[in-house]
């Protein structure tokens, strides 16, 4: 019998996929990298009967490095690194041994089905998933195809079997562009940030005044009417005061036309990925990198479909009627979508087909219950969004009136709502409610109140924002709908902006003289034309309507033109930086060891506080608002870097970190800015698989894990939000067990105590149990810092370790009911 691997990008969409194609009939078990499942069952592929075994990979399988010597800063003049530094593909995760897992699971396989995300990324990965299985791969009969490609924008039984029945190949000239990208990402990027700078201090912007003229005007009973100047405004104080002086010789305000006209503001065009991330930005507080975070949730749990598209324009064969009716209970948007539904869909506005996914659209029911906090708002956005595509435009009356006062014109307008349309389910773009407009006509006469001279000034554009930052990047065409929330994320974790109220990017110190320094010496590294022209030159190759090698060395010799220039006046930028600040490695105290040189960081205090390792020029960021310690001298089995204590204080929260992976997460389902209570590694005795306990009592997502520097007064601490629970005060020893509890599949723990100072019954000094169920333990334990709610016990499932089911080698299991009474013990 003839074998089907199948691979998925994420081992979230491995399950899914699998349960929808064996129809719930698959058996699962754990791959040798322990972070990947198989899901086993039997099927029928091109008619024949065959074994199918569906897996996935974790994000990238490989990634593009230097060889070793070219790594070495000290050694290697940065302009080699333009053309005649080698480059490899390493593992992008050595620790998940990704190549060697797929290769035992493609062994012997006859055919292989990629279902990786469709985008570029996607089509990249596939090819690298490929590389590593078809070598192992039976060889196929002749001229027999082997190599299948499933297309799919949403995880619902419809898309995912009408995948698997009209199968493809896999994009080899979009996998180019992403290589392509990645290779001038890592060239350039790495020859000019040795050249990175240090904080400047920000240019003042002038302002203007400008006078204008505001009277107010009045008709018998009626409430008066403040107007507006045709002239808007002047810049001269005195020549305001003489139009002042020149209307106030009249009393009257004479009527010279009134105009009415029926308008209409059009309903919104399908959602695609760059306006779900102004949407989310600018409406909802959620930053660009979070809210994709979330929309990828979605999409894999199979509430959205896929949420990476440039489209937003609906195929004519989409079933708009079918998607619309699956909304049609919930009680937020029931009464709108049923009166469509009898009333008639309007068909949505034609918008752009970019040839990738169709817009981002609600694919089933949810509620708040099943999503949490952030992921209801996002769903409830798109819900609503798209009833409004198919929705009426709304219709509204606007009536002018403009007025004569001694010759100077001023006017008025109003706007009288007649037909709400799709602002019924999109309230907040509806047309505001004013005071209804005077009747009147041409020659009516109103009594001027008065006349104010009112001074405003201009003054300096407001700092952009997001959502600013999003249209204008896809104005000039940088970055795509999955690259721009990654720019917009690096650039606040480079401390080259801080997010303000509102979102709005305020440029740091550094930011700023980075973009002064480099427009001093090449505008061109901070203008957006040449890197939209890159971009352009991208989607060609992905287009096969450019040669990757061609454009590849192209762009390269450009740049290394441009670095040598750079190189060339590197003294205007050293002058500038100096006009504030001294070196960064003549400041700070000695405090942990680097993994790259082994020689003591310095631990700079100053706000944003960092370390400095001054062997390897390189600075990593740390997690502010708190003290930092040196962490009993361990290191980071992964990189060798001497892990730090952060700490809120003696009454809040600790947990130690690895500075390195603090900016370069060593997981793809990390991010940055987390530590070792949050670290996925499978082993590490200080990661989140071995410390940590349950599901958060209070948040969602967040996990409750042990603080093993906080006895004798023990305490576990969320890793997303403020909660801690004390437990056993005076214990000697409290670890975490390999166990889970049957009842709420929390991790057990076992306590020892001092014989004197044990509360254990009879005596007793050890014991073992839940901290949530085990009624041993009831009373020796305490919340802290939280509002309990008894819905969030349910939330999200059961208080897994880590809250992925990452625990090692345990297998999932289903949440019980009795996870809601399990808040009693914290009330």
């Amino acid at each position: 019998m003839k074998t089907v691997l199948m691979v998925a990008e994420k081992p979230s969409l491995a399950q899914s996929i699998a349960k929808i194609l064996s129809k719930g009939s698959c058996s699962s078990r754990k791959g040798l990298n322990g972070a990947c499942s198989v899901h086993e069952y039997m099927g029928t592929f091109s008619g024949q009967s065959v074994r199918f075994k569906m897996t996935s990979v974790c994000g990238h399988v490989m990634s593009l490095d230097f060889i070793g010597k070219y790594n070495n800063w000290d050694k290697v003049d940065p302009a080699e690194l333009f053309t005649k530094a080698p480059t490899e593909k390493k593992e992008a995760n050595p620790k998940l041994n990704m190549v060697k897992f797929l290769q035992v699971e493609g062994k012997g396989c006859d055919y292989v089905v990629l279902w990786l995300d469709c985008d570029k990324e996607g089509e990249n990965i596939c090819f690298e998933v490929l590389d590593a299985i078809e070598p192992v791969m039976n060889r196929p009969y002749g001229s027999e195809r082997t190599v299948y490609r499933a297309k799919f924008s949403s995880i619902t039984d419809t898309d995912i079997w009408a995948a698997m029945n009209k199968l493809g190949e896999p994009n080899r000239n979009e996998a180019l562009s992403v290589d392509a990208r990645q290779e001038l990402d890592l060239r350039i990027g790495c020859a000019f940030t040795r050249y990175t700078a240090r904080p400047y201090t920000t240019p003042h912007c002038p302002t203007l005044h400008g006078p204008t003229l505001h009277p107010t005007v009045f008709k018998g009973k009626e409430s008066p009417l403040t107007l507006d100047w045709d002239r808007v405004r002047v810049f001269d104080r005195e020549v305001g005061q003489m139009f002042v002086n020149m209307t106030k010789t009249s009393r009257e305000a004479k009527v010279e036309s009134v105009s009415k006209k029926e308008k209409a503001k059009q309903r919104p065009l399908a959602l695609n990925t760059v306006e779900m991330l102004r949407v989310a930005s600018s409406s909802l507080g959620m930053g660009p990198q979070h809210t994709m975070q979330i929309a990828e949730r979605l999409y894999t749990q199979g509430y959205i479909s896929y949420p990476r598209t440039e489209t937003n324009h609906y195929h004519d064969n989409f079933d708009l009627k079918g998607t619309l009716r699956q909304q049609a209970n919930n009680p937020f948007w029931a009464q709108e979508v049923k009166a469509l539904l009898s009333e008639g869909l309007n068909r949505p506005r034609k918008g752009a087909d970019a040839g990738d996914h169709p817009p981002i659209t609600p694919m089933r029911a949810a509620s708040e219950g099943e999503l949490g906090s952030d992921g209801w708002r996002l769903y409830e956005y798109i819900v609503r969004h798209f009833i409004a595509t198919v929705s009426q435009d709304c219709k509204y009356l606007q009536t002018t009136i403009s007025f004569t006062i001694a010759s100077e014109g001023f006017s008025c307008s109003g706007k009288t709502l007649i037909s709400p349309g799709f602002t019924e389910v999109m309230p907040w773009l509806g047309i505001p409610l004013e005071e209804a407009m005077p009747v009147c006509e041409r020659g009516d006469v109103f009594t001027v109140e008065e006349i104010k001279l009112v001074e405003r000034q201009t003054c300096p554009p407001d700092y952009l924002t997001e959502a600013d930052l999003i249209t204008l990047m896809e104005k000039h065409g940088i970055g795509t709908d999955a690259s721009i929330p990654v720019h917009i994320n690096n650039i606040s974790q480079r401390n080259y902006v801080t997010v303000e109220n509102g979102r709005k990017l305020k440029p740091t110190n550094l930011g700023i003289v980075l973009v002064h320094g480099y427009y001093k010496t090449d505008a061109e590294l901070v203008l957006p034309t040449i890197r939209g022209a890159v971009e352009k030159q991208l989607n060609l190759i992905a287009q096969g309507k450019a040669n990757y090698q061609q454009v590849l060395q192209h762009t390269l010799d450009i740049f290394k033109r441009k670095f040598h220039y750079f190189f060339d006046t590197i003294a205007s930028m050293d002058e500038l930086m100096e006009v504030t600040f001294s070196p960064i490695a003549a400041t700070g105290k000695p405090l942990s060891r680097c993994g790259k040189c082994h020689r003591f960081m310095k631990y700079i205090q100053a706000k944003p506080s960092r370390l400095h390792c001054a062997g390897c020029d390189e600075t990593y960021s740390l997690p502010q608002n708190g003290a930092i310690k040196l962490y009993k001298e361990l290191r980071c089995p992964l990189d060798e870097f001497e892990l730090v204590l952060w700490t809120s204080g003696s009454r809040g929260k600790s947990y130690p970190l690895c500075p390195y992976c603090f900016s370069n997460p060593p997981f793809r389902d990390m991010k940055k800015g987390m530590g070792c209570n949050e670290c996925t590694h499978p082993s590490c005795q200080h990661s989140l698989n071995s410390l940590g306990i349950g599901q958060c009592v209070e948040c969602e997502g967040g996990v409750l894990v042990l603080d093993p520097t906080s006895g004798p007064k023990w305490k576990m601490a969320c890793n997303r939000c403020n909660v801690m629970v004390h437990f056993f005060e005076h214990a000697h020893r409290v670890q975490v067990a390999q166990e889970s509890c049957e009842a709420c599949e929390a991790s057990l723990v076992a306590v020892d105590f001092n014989k004197t100072r044990s509360p254990l019954p009879d005596g007793e000094m050890q014991h073992s149990g839940c901290v949530f169920c085990d009624p041993v333990f009831q009373d020796l334990v305490e919340l802290k810092h939280a509002t309990m709610r008894h819905p969030s016990m349910t939330r999200g499932g059961g208080a897994r370790r880590g809250g992925r089911g990452r625990g090692r080698g345990r297998r999932e299991k289903k949440p019980k009911d009795k996870m809601a009474a399990l808040a009693a013990y914290f009330v």
